[in-house]
Formats: C-alpha cells, sequence, structure tokens
C-alpha cells in the first residue's frame, strides 16, 4: 500500500510560500478589477476619475496638484484652498507663483478654466499671445478643467497598459529584425529617465529618429508597435520641441517627416491608428513647419471618416485629435475643404455622451473664431442643434462651451445682416427660453453668466426687431417647420408671397429640397401647404417658378404618401396648381369675349 509522504517542514514552508504568492497576485488582480470598475462608474455618472498617485502623466500631475478637490466636502475644500492660499470658498485659483509652477508641469494649452479667468476675457478672445498668433487667427487654449478626457479616454487606458509590458529587445537583435546601432539605442531608451534621457536625445537625435522609424517599419508583432508608438507619444508629452527631432532627420535625409505616419493609417488595428493619429496632431501642431498639400487632406479626411464609423470606441481620441488642429487657422481651411463641419454638425445631431458633445462643439467653437466661416456657419444648420443640446444638458462645461459657440456667431460675423440672421435663428430655436431658465442657475465659472447676459441682451432687441416675414425666413432655413401662426395667415401670404423669389428663390429651394429629403410628416405636410400658398398668391408667375424648379413633381409624387395628412395637403397644393390654370384659361377666354369684333372691309 502506497503511503504517501509527509512533507518536510522545507518542502511544506515552501509550498506555502509559492501558495501565499499565488494568492497575493489574485489578490492583486482583484484589486485592479475593482478599481477599474470604480472608476469607470465615476467616469460614466460624473465625467470624473480619481488619477493613481503613482501616474507620471501630465495630466496626472495636474489634477495630484489641484489635490482632487472634486471629490472633497465643502469644508475640507476651503481648508485646502486656505492651505494653498487661495482665500475663500468657491472656485480654486492659483497664486502667479503657483501659475508659474503649475506651467513649468502642463503646457499652457492645457490650463483649466481657473488659470484662464484670471487672464480674463481677453485671454479668451485670443489676445494673450502665443503661438497661434502667425496663424493668423488667435484662440484660447483648452477650457476643460483638468483636461479630464485625456485621463479616461479608451485610448489613453490602453496606452497606460502597454507602457507596462516592457519588450524584450534581444530576440529582435537575434534574428537581425533590428541593427546593433539600432538594439543598443533602444535599450538605453528604454531604460533612460529625466536628464539622462535629455541627454541621450541631445547627442543622438538622428540615431533616435532612425530607430524608431526603423522599429516601426520592420517589426510585425502589434504588442511591440504600441509599445514604441506610446514611447514616442511620451517622449513628445515631456517635450514638445521633440517633433522637431523627426523632422530634422526627415529633412536631412530629403524624405517626407509625415509619410511613415500617414502610411501607418491605413492599419487595420485601432489601437496602431489612433495612436498614430494623436503623434500626427502633436507633430502638425507643435512643429515649426505646418502640415500641408496632400498630406493634410488624407489626415483630415481620415479624421472625418473616423467620427461617421458606428460605435467607434476611440471617438474621444478623434475628437481630441480636432480640438488641437482645429486651432490653427490653416487647418480650420482645410478641414471645411473635406466637408468636415458637416461632419460635425451630423454627429452632434445623434445621440452622444456630455464627453463627445463637449469635445465636438469645442470644434465648433474654434473654427467660429475665424470670421469667414463664422458667417457660413449656420449655413449647416447648426443653430437648432446647439439649442437641442442645451436644453437637454446639464453638464457644466457642455453648457459653457455652446453658449460660447453663440458668443461667437453674433459677435465674430462681420456682415451685420449675418449676425441678425443667427439671432433670428437664435429665437426661432427658442434659445432665449433656455437661457432665462439657465440664468436662474448658479455656475463656479464666471463666464457662463456673462456669456448667458450677452447672448439674452441680443436675443432680446433683435426680437423687438423682428417681423413676421423674418421670422418665417428663419423657420425655413432652420428646417423645422411648424404650424407656426404665419403659415396660415392670409394677410401675411399677399403680402410676403414675392419675397420668396429673392436671393435667386433661395426659400423655395429649400422648400422643395425639404420636400425632397425629408421624412418628417409634419415638415412635408407644412411646406406642401406653403408652396400651394406661394402658388396661389403669386399670380401665374408662381406656378412657372414652382415648375421651372421642380417643385410641381416633388409635390405630386407625395399624392402616394403613407401619412394621410401628408397626402391631404399635396393634394390641396397640387388644386392650386389647377385652379391657376383655369383661372387663366377663364381670363384669356374673358378677355376674347370683349374685345371688339375687326372691322369688315366694305366691298
Amino acid at each position: 500500500m502506497f503511503v504517501r509522504p509527509t512533507p518536510t517542514p522545507l518542502h511544506f514552508n515552501d509550498y506555502r510560500r509559492r501558495t501565499g504568492e499565488t494568492r497575493s497576485k489574485e489578490r492583486d488582480i482583484l484589486k485592479v478589477s475593482i478599481m477599474s470598475f470604480i472608476t469607470e462608474w465615476f467616469r460614466s455618472t460624473f465625467g470624473l476619475v480619481k488619477v493613481p498617485e503613482h501616474s507620471d502623466s501630465v495630466e496626472a500631475l495636474h489634477l495630484r496638484r489641484r489635490g482632487s478637490d472634486c471629490y472633497c466636502d465643502e469644508n475640507e475644500r476651503r481648508r485646502r484652498q486656505h492651505h494653498r492660499g487661495g482665500g475663500g470658498g468657491g472656485h480654486q485659483r492659483h497664486t502667479i507663483e503657483e501659475k508659474v509652477s503649475v506651467s513649468q508641469i502642463i503646457p499652457s494649452r492645457q490650463w483649466g478654466t481657473h488659470v484662464i479667468r484670471k487672464y480674463g476675457r481677453d485671454r479668451m478672445a485670443g489676445k494673450g499671445g502665443g503661438d497661434e498668433v502667425k496663424f493668423g487667427v488667435n484662440i484660447p487654449d483648452e477650457i476643460e478643467k483638468g483636461d479630464l478626457m485625456a485621463a479616461t479616454s479608451h485610448l489613453q487606458q490602453l496606452a497606460n497598459d502597454y507602457r507596462a509590458q516592457r519588450v524584450n529587445w534581444q530576440p529582435y537583435l537575434h534574428s537581425q529584425m533590428i541593427s546593433q546601432e539600432d538594439y543598443n539605442f533602444i535599450v538605453a531608451f528604454d531604460t533612460a529617465s529625466g536628464k539622462s534621457k535629455e541627454q541621450m536625445l541631445g547627442e543622438q537625435s538622428q540615431q533616435c529618429a532612425k530607430t524608431f522609424l526603423n522599429l516601426m517599419s520592420h517589426v510585425s508583432k502589434n504588442q511591440t508597435i504600441y509599445y514604441v508608438l506610446v514611447l514616442i507619444d511620451d517622449m513628445f508629452q515631456e517635450n514638445r520641441t521633440r517633433v522637431e527631432i523627426f523632422k530634422e532627420y526627415a529633412r536631412k535625409k530629403k524624405e517626407s517627416a509625415w509619410a511613415p505616419f500617414i502610411n501607418m493609417l491605413n492599419n487595420t488595428d485601432g489601437f496602431i491608428t489612433n495612436m498614430v493619429s494623436r503623434l500626427l496632431a502633436k507633430m502638425a501642431c507643435w512643429s515649426t513647419d505646418l502640415m500641408d498639400g496632400s498630406d493634410l487632406h488624407f489626415y483630415l479626411s481620415w479624421l472625418k471618416d473616423q467620427l461617421k464609423l458606428p460605435e467607434n470606441e476611440y471617438i474621444q481620441s478623434v475628437g481630441r485629435c480636432l480640438q488641437m488642429m482645429l486651432r490653427i487657422d490653416e487647418y480650420r481651411f482645410a478641414f471645411v475643404a473635406v466637408d468636415g463641419i458637416s461632419t460635425l454638425v451630423s454627429v452632434l445631431s445623434g445621440r452622444h455622451n456630455f464627453q463627445i458633445q463637449y469635445q465636438l462643439t469645442f470644434c465648433i467653437w474654434v473654427l467660429t473664431f475665424n470670421p469667414i466661416l463664422a458667417e457660413k456657419m449656420n449655413k449647416f444648420n447648426i443653430i437648432p442643434i446647439l439649442a437641442d443640446i442645451l436644453s437637454d444638458n446639464v453638464k457644466e462645461k457642455v453648457i459653457r462651451i455652446v453658449v460660447a459657440v453663440l458668443r461667437n456667431l453674433i459677435e465674430k460675423p462681420e456682415d451685420v445682416q449675418i449676425c441678425k440672421d443667427h439671432c433670428i435663428a437664435m429665437v426661432q430655436a427658442r434659445v432665449l427660453k433656455h437661457l432665462d431658465l439657465l440664468s436662474q442657475r448658479k455656475f463656479e465659472d464666471e463666464d457662463i453668466e456673462a456669456d448667458i447676459k450677452y447672448l439674452a441682451d441680443k436675443l432680446n432687441e433683435s426680437v423687438q426687431d423682428l417681423s413676421s416675414f423674418d421670422e418665417y425666413a428663419s423657420e425655413i432655413k432652420s428646417g423645422r417647420l411648424e404650424w407656426s401662426p404665419v403659415h396660415k395667415s392670409t394677410k401675411f401670404w399677399r403680402e410676403n408671397a414675392p419675397k420668396l423669389c429673392d436671393k435667386n428663390y433661395e426659400l423655395l429651394k429649400i422648400l422643395i429640397n425639404l420636400l425632397q429629403t425629408c421624412k418628417d410628416p409634419q415638415i412635408l405636410s407644412v411646406a406642401c401647404y406653403d408652396i400651394g400658398e406661394f402658388v396661389h398668391h403669386y399670380s401665374v408667375r408662381g406656378k412657372t417658378v414652382i415648375e421651372q424648379l421642380g417643385g410641381k413633381q416633388v409635390v405630386m409624387a407625395l399624392l402616394t404618401h403613407e401619412d394621410s395628412s401628408v397626402k391631404y395637403e399635396a393634394l390641396l397644393c397640387v388644386q392650386k396648381f389647377m385652379v391657376h390654370n383655369w383661372e387663366y384659361l377663364g381670363k384669356q377666354l374673358e378677355k376674347e369675349t370683349k374685345a371688339p369684333a375687326p372691322n369688315k372691309a366694305v366691298a
């Protein structure tokens, strides 16, 4: 009979030690899982995330410096402010000394609203100087408090994971996938930090660019490419001037600095393409030379297409790249050229969380700092969409950016008539009602209250000067037709029907386009009614105009519409066409009967 031997104390202790290690690892894994769940819950519920103490990212340093006030009660917040010399309650404000020290950690583009407030409205209007001066139109830096998005986006979370997974470079050297000099550099770079890394990059900048480009092109394992891209991103983030390393290397080789990165956007791996996109945005915005030509067109088109992807888990990262790119005036016009504004508006009109709404509205905001683009903005029907976001959202940062866009749409255009049209469109979209409700709220950011007051004053002035036709034209341009009183007013149509022919039949073309593209039964019904009233009150010429614009065929196609109200209004409209035919024939017949008979020649 086999008897299992009793383990010696040494064996037993060794077994216990190994079991303890396993259980310790399991506990660590469980802790990480629980913390990940808590972090995700905080992020989805409050849009906040607590920064780990060991994190070395710029955003983490910023949040730790702020002391994570968002998790403190009022007494603790006041105690911290007093300890920092910040004074009484309310939002934290840095002293001059604190501002200097923060600027050493956080680049000016990433300062929160509390720092911008110290500069006042001039800073927000772009009068604070900075590198945007050379690009023509100055705009403020990021106003998102603490820039929490960068710490919570899917791309950033994955980057943090891949950063911890160090690569063993020895097998790549043995298999001759990388050269000896590339191996020597990457091993030294991977272990360097602080001053030693700075010195290394200063002495071997050309080797740095060469090694990273070789690794990106010669290594096929995605996990290793992930790590390389994260290293490059960290290198840029530590010192923005390092983007020039790749530029200088390409200049000496007489090659394009953009091509190696642009080509990687065709990769099928989501992390690789979005990490490369992040690197391209930093190089394009932080370099002394702007991206241009086909490279810029391809990159902006890629960003635009990524916005359209359904359920894109990297959409926050795409929005972040656009937030950076659209601060520069040349990039704004290039983005408009690839139909970028209509894409932003289309995505904003869908159902997205408040973070996406904030980022895309921020992109619209920076575009409106250019007077030419601000004048064209409402051609994309942006005002009603912003009004909807304003009415549905309770997040302060979203409200702040929306009212800032609306203010720019009134302030920035140089054409007075366009400013008036924007005011009318805001009145039509019931922005005044939303502003009245918001004025009763208390906001931490004093700029919100100033913007709300400015908008309310301007819109109230506009309402006093608003004619019924202005209101009607604004409704048509918004594309949101309702059975408002002007549609049913015989006096309105008698006085204003000829005005629909102004500006090369602009309003009539919009009505006909709505009949062709819209699916809403109410909008179709109102548009049919308006076209019928135009034909009825604009004599025979009204019928001819509609036929030349193709409106009659569109209306007749709606006679078979599934909705009974649309079918009814289309039938009435066609009857008005026919009545004009009979009236015209009747007048012609009456004319002929009343005409004197010609004198007959006497034989």
